[in-house]
C-alpha cells in the first residue's frame, strides 16, 4: 500500500530532508585525496547528534555504518574504512536520518580532486539522469514514466543501468511501497498521486550492468569492475509539482 502524506507531514519530511542535504555539503566539502571514508563516516554520525537526529542506516538490517561510501567500481551500500582516498577517485555517499518520525534519504557522487574524462561523464550523465526521474514525478503520470525517463536518457549517453537495486517510497518507514525500478517502459505501474513521497535514486555504470555482492554481504560492485556513479533525492509529488525534500 502506497501511504499519502499531508502536507503538514511533508513540512515534516522536509525538515529531515534538508539535514540530509546539509550534512552531506558538508561532507561533500571534507573530500579530497588523503581523507578516509571512516572519517566522513564519523563526522556524520556527530552532525547527526548535533541535531538530535538518527542516523537512518546504521543498524538497519545490521548495517554497521552511518554513510554507506562506495567509491569507484563500488555501486551502493560500501564500507567507511581507513584507506585513504585517492586523487581520480570517485565517492558515492548514501545518507539519511530520521527525525520527527520521519526519514530524509539522499546520495551524491563526489570527485576526490582531478578525475578523467569517463568518470566526469559518468557523475554528469547519472545526476542529469535524476534530474529527469524527478521531472516525471508528476501527479497524473505512470510510475514507471520515471523509470523510463532515467533509463532512455542513461543509456542514450552511452552508460548502463543498474537493476538489482531501485528506488523507494519513504515517510514513516525508509523503505515503503512502492519500489522505484531505474528501467522499463513508460506509462505503466501505479497512478502518482499527490502525498506520494518517493527516493528516486539512478545507480549508472561505465561499463556492463551487471553488480556483485562482496564477502561482508553489503557491499555491491560493478561486474567488470569499472566505475558507477548514485545520485539520490526525497521527492514529494505535490499538486503543484515534485519538490525535492533533501535540498539545502
Amino acid at each position: 500500500m502506497i501511504v499519502l502524506k499531508s502536507r503538514a507531514e511533508i513540512e515534516q519530511m522536509r525538515v529531515a530532508g534538508r539535514m540530509v542535504a546539509e550534512i552531506l555539503q558538508l561532507l561533500r566539502e571534507k573530500v579530497a585525496p588523503g581523507v578516509t571514508t571512516g572519517e566522513l563516516d564519523r563526522l556524520a554520525e556527530s552532525e547527526c547528534r548535533k541535531r538530535k537526529a538518527q542516523p537512518a542506516f546504521k543498524g538497519y538490517g545490521g548495517f554497521p555504518f552511518t554513510i554507506c561510501a562506495s567509491p569507484n567500481e563500488q555501486v551502493v551500500h560500501g564500507f567507511a574504512d581507513e584507506m585513504p582516498l585517492k586523487e581520480g577517485d570517485i565517492l558515492s555517499i548514501d545518507f539519511g536520518v530520521v527525525y520527527g518520525g520521519f526519514y530524509g534519504d539522499s546520495a551524491i557522487t563526489i570527485p576526490v580532486g582531478r578525475i578523467d574524462q569517463e568518470k566526469s561523464l559518468l557523475l554528469q550523465v547519472t545526476e542529469r539522469s535524476l534530474e529527469l526521474g524527478i521531472a516525471a514525478a508528476v501527479a497524473g503520470n505512470r510510475l514507471s514514466d520515471i523509470s523510463h525517463a532515467v533509463q532512455s536518457y542513461v543509456e542514450g549517453e552511452g552508460f548502463s543501468v543498474v537493476r538489482e537495486f531501485v528506488g523507494h517510497g519513504i515517510g514513516r518507514q525508509l523503505h515503503e511501497a512502492p519500489q522505484i525500478p531505474n528501467f522499463g517502459p513508460p506509462g505503466q505501474g501505479p497512478r502518482l498521486k499527490a502525498g506520494m513521497t518517493l527516493a528516486i535514486e539512478p545507480m549508472i555504470n561505465a561499463g556492463a550492468s551487471g553488480v556483485k555482492i562482496l564477502d561482508d554481504g553489503w557491499t555491491a560492485v560493478t561486474i567488470d569492475g569499472r566505475p558507477s556513479a548514485h545520485f539520490e533525492h526525497t521527492v514529494a509529488i505535490t499538486e503543484e509539482g515534485p519538490q525535492i525534500l533533501t535540498a539545502v
